[in-house]
Formats: structure tokens, C-alpha cells, sequence
């Protein structure tokens, strides 16, 4: 696979080994694990994106080589939908009862706990700790500043 760098290789092929190990050293990883592989190889798919590119939801439907996990990885790694700000901001406005810009903190948690890709409550506070979101007087927070700062991505290390 000559787009991918060496090391994007010796990476995949690294947490491949541990996977194939694991499932008893028959050079074949399950299609139902694609998505943990491809987490531990260092991206960051949703379970979507992971099942339009060969993952599947039940054991024993289909197992990858390690060749075949390779051109999964590529695409998967370039895979750019991500959502807009208008599309945020249009989901952030259904809990926005009187259409002020502000949604209840708690409010925010809950679902982002329970709903969809879930996320766990310390990865939550982490997200709120990096983007400054502050809670006001009245446990509410100011929607469109987070979305503006988690699109942004991390701040650049100097």
C-alpha cells in the first residue's frame, strides 16, 4: 500500500498482530473488531463510518487479512465528514427552548452520555475544560463559543 507511510504500516500492523493474537494466530482479524483496530491504530471513526468500510456489527459475518485491513485503514483515514457548523448549531437549537444561544449544561451531558457515538462523562468534562465552557448562574452554557472551539480542533503545541 504505497500511500500509507511506513509507519502508518508498521502501526496497523502492530495492533493487527495483537488482534490476530488474541483470536487464535490465524492471520485473520474479525470484521465486527475493525473499528477497535482502527481506534487503536490511532483514528477516530464512528461506528458508521467503520461499517461503510467493511466492519460489521455481528461476529463471524466476514474476516480481513492483513492486507485487506490496510486499504480500510486509508480510507477510513481520510474520511472528512465531520459535520458543519450550521449542522451543530441546528442540533444545539433543539434544546434551546427560548432561543437565546444558551442550553443547560446538564442538559448537554446527558446527551452527549447516552445519545449516538456516547461519550463517557470524563471524556465530556474534557471537552468542556478545552474549550472553556463555563457553566452561568443558572447552569447554562453558551452553545455557539463551544461549537466554534471543538471545530477549531486541540491548540497547536509549540
Amino acid at each position: 500500500m504505497a500511500d500509507l507511510s511506513s509507519d502508518d504500516i508498521e502501526d496497523v500492523q502492530e495492533v493487527f498482530d495483537l488482534y490476530d493474537f488474541w483470536d487464535g494466530r490465524d492471520g485473520l482479524v474479525d470484521a465486527a473488531k475493525v473499528g477497535d483496530l482502527l481506534r487503536c491504530s490511532g483514528l477516530n471513526p464512528t461506528c458508521d463510518i467503520v461499517n461503510r468500510n467493511g466492519g460489521t456489527k455481528k461476529f463471524g459475518e466476514k474476516q480481513y487479512k492483513f492486507e485487506e485491513i490496510l486499504p480500510i485503514y486509508k480510507a477510513v483515514s481520510e474520511e472528512t465528514d465531520t459535520g458543519t457548523f450550521a449542522d451543530f448549531m441546528e442540533a444545539f437549537k433543539t434544546f434551546d427552548r427560548e432561543g437565546q444561544g444558551y442550553v443547560a449544561a446538564a442538559e448537554v451531558r446527558h446527551v452527549l452520555t447516552t445519545m449516538g457515538e456516547r461519550l463517557t462523562d470524563d471524556e465530556v468534562t474534557t471537552i468542556m475544560k478545552y474549550t472553556d465552557t463555563e457553566e452561568d448562574l443558572d447552569g447554562n452554557i453558551q452553545y455557539e463559543k463551544m461549537i466554534k472551539k471543538v471545530m477549531a480542533g486541540p491548540p497547536e503545541k509549540k
